[in-house]
């Protein structure tokens, strides 16, 4: 009788505690609700963002030397035949090639950078910091001034091709470092800021050697701009890009494992090695027609994903394509920006990415606490 009057105290004591229990235990559909209100404000902040990006490329259609109304714009756009020549060359040939190559830029450099911060485990990786932008100039520095030709091969095209090939092949460099050598990621930085000196110094030498013809066309590779953008050129990146950011998307998931470490992520099944040479694949592609096209764009993919990150998060479902947005807005708005600062003058792209990312490039050094 004992035991038994025992055992039922226990059970009821039992009952109690599990009943504290449940009581301390959330809500399962609170937390659902709470998980669902911040994927909308996730979504809702990109929106933004996009929605950004359309008025800075509206911005950029309309702002020039040459006065242009929005009602001529809209008409030149959907009615060409109707306006004089020479605004439909302005509108079609220069404005919207300029302005949609700038949105392409930024938006590849974005992207890139943030696969490249998170294969290298680095804040401060990016296209430009580890020497991808200055390898393809140099390549370009090289067909330029030593005057290469290629019989049927346009010479801008074949100097494209040059910046091309060398910043691929920085960074599968940097790639074979990270396979053969067993290096860390901070190695690999290291390695990719010895690049950056030595082809800048290399691209000097071609500036010193080169004669007053060809060292203008150097220097919009060194400074970089958007003045050559052409619709042959803006085909050949959007459509890349858009073949790209996809499968960009389909790695998110394990993007946002490998934020946490490489042994970790390995713990949960990622092939981190796999998964790094894709990345780099990827990353290289981007960064080598962006660097080909407008020459060295500093800072964007640098700046462009800690920007997002802050936004919306860590998740790279989120963040890839936060990455792409921001960096398109930056370098939409930067643009903007080169061609009002001077009247009658286009600034240099590059100086101005320069100018706006150097106090983000200090802020992260600094480790200043995330937004988010």
């Amino acid at each position: 009788m004992k035991t038994h009057k025992a055992f039922s105290t226990a059970h009821r004591q039992a009952q109690d505690t599990m009943s504290d229990y449940k009581d301390t235990l959330p809500d399962i559909t609170a937390v659902q609700a709470t998980y669902r209100a911040s994927i909308y404000k996730r979504l809702f902040i990109l929106g933004c963002l996009a929605a950004g990006v359309v008025l800075s490329l509206g911005a950029n259609f309309l702002v020039g030397p040459a006065h242009l109304p929005p009602s001529l714009f809209l008409q030149t756009l959907f009615n060409s035949v109707s306006v004089p020549q020479q605004t439909a060359i302005i509108v079609w040939q220069i404005r919207m090639p300029y302005a949609l190559m700038a949105a392409c830029i930024g938006g590849a450099l974005g992207l890139a950078g943030a696969e490249m911060q998170t294969v290298l485990a680095n804040p401060l990786a990016s296209p430009f910091t580890l020497g991808v932008s200055a390898a393809g100039a140099f390549g370009a520095s090289l067909a330029i001034v030593l005057q290469w030709h290629i019989a049927g091969v346009p010479d801008n095209w074949l100097v494209a091709g040059c910046a091309f090939v060398f910043s691929v092949s920085s960074v599968f460099a940097l790639d074979m470092l990270t396979r053969f050598r067993q290096a860390d990621t901070s190695t690999v930085i290291l390695c990719g800021v010895a690049l950056v000196f030595s082809f800048q110094a290399l691209v000097a030498l071609m500036q010193f050697v080169a004669s007053e013809d060809t060292l203008q066309d150097l220097v919009f590779w060194t400074l970089g701009s958007l003045s050559r953008a052409t619709w042959a050129t803006l085909a050949l990146l959007a459509g890349s890009l858009a073949l790209i950011f996809p499968l960009s998307l389909r790695s998110a998931g394990e993007l946002t494992l490998l934020r946490m470490g490489e042994e970790r992520a390995a713990s949960l099944g990622v092939d981190v090695p796999r998964l790094r040479r894709a990345a780099l694949l990827r990353i290289s592609f981007l960064c080598a027609l962006s660097v080909a096209f407008v020459g060295v764009i500093g800072f964007v993919g640098l700046v462009a994903p800690h920007i997002a990150r802050r936004l919306v998060g860590e998740d790279h479902h989120f963040s890839l394509p936060g990455s792409l947005l921001t960096g398109a807005l930056i370098l939409s708005v930067s643009s903007l920006v080169a061609r009002i600062l001077v009247p009658g003058i286009v600034v240099p792209l590059g100086i101005i990415t320069s100018l706006v990312g150097i106090p983000f490039f200090l802020a992260i050094i600094l480790k200043q606490r995330p937004m988010v």
